[in-house]
């Protein structure tokens, strides 16, 4: 099956955001105390919110759940990319990863604003975790680092997020400019700049959705009223 660049975007694109709008939160939080997670706690449709306000085991499905739909989106874009007419293998190469950064950043689209459930949804770091780690995993396992370091530092899941956001667009110039750009030259396999810089700018665009929908966390971070990670342990069932 061929299919023409614009059409393998489009699809890729309506696939990611539809895949991105299911929100385990939501879910997962009605069927253990049939309340709507975005009227508890901070009101965000995310991981930490359902630990917090609901507990363990709904948590745990969510950052599953979070977790795959970034994994398959980005799955689904390769397939979808993998299937132009290319003859360039290098060509394929790039293509292939740029179908990843297409689904992972309509992906955290639709995880933010899930057309199923009034365009109200999380902030989307876990699912973008998940894509980063399929499309490069030299990247995701720096950003992981980052996040560690940061969170066992100040107990704080908002600001170890958001600096990893940051640090997206870096880590990703970083390993494509020294670990596959300049071996590449003068190889029969060589990798254009452009690579480069395409990669580098996706990866700018869904660090910046990330930091954006953090907006609030910035405010008490910067205003010292962020609170650090505390569980709930008994959801009360209702």
């Amino acid at each position: 099956m061929n299919w023409n660049p614009i059409i393998c975007s489009v699809a890729t694109a309506v696939i990611a955001y539809l895949l991105g709008s299911f929100s385990p939160a939501i879910v997962f939080t009605r069927l253990a105390i049939k309340e709507d997670i975005r009227t508890l706690g901070s009101g965000n449709a995310g991981f930490t919110n359902v630990l917090r306000s609901v507990g363990v085991g709904p948590a745990a499905l969510t950052i599953i759940c979070d977790f795959l739909k970034g994994v398959v989106a980005v799955l689904i874009g390769w397939w979808l990319f993998a299937s132009m007419p290319i003859t360039n293998d290098v060509a394929r190469i790039e293509y292939v990863k740029y179908a990843g950064y297409l689904a992972g950043a309509f992906v955290v689209i639709g995880h933010s604003f899930p057309v199923y459930y009034k365009f109200k949804g999380g902030k989307g770091v876990t699912t973008a975790a998940a894509a980063i780690l399929v499309i490069d995993y030299r990247v995701f396992l720096l950003i992981l680092a980052t996040f560690l370091i940061i969170f066992l530092c100040t107990k704080l899941v908002s600001l170890g997020s958001i600096a990893c956001a940051a640090l997206f667009p870096v880590y990703t110039c970083l390993i494509t400019y020294f670990c596959d750009y300049l071996p590449s030259l003068g190889t029969e396999n060589e990798i254009r700049f452009r690579f480069v810089l395409i990669s580098t700018g996706c990866a700018l665009v869904i660090g910046q959705m990330i930091i954006v929908r953090h907006h609030s966390n910035i405010q008490r971070l910067l205003a010292g009223q962020e609170k650090k990670l505390k569980v709930k342990k008994n959801p009360q069932v209702k």
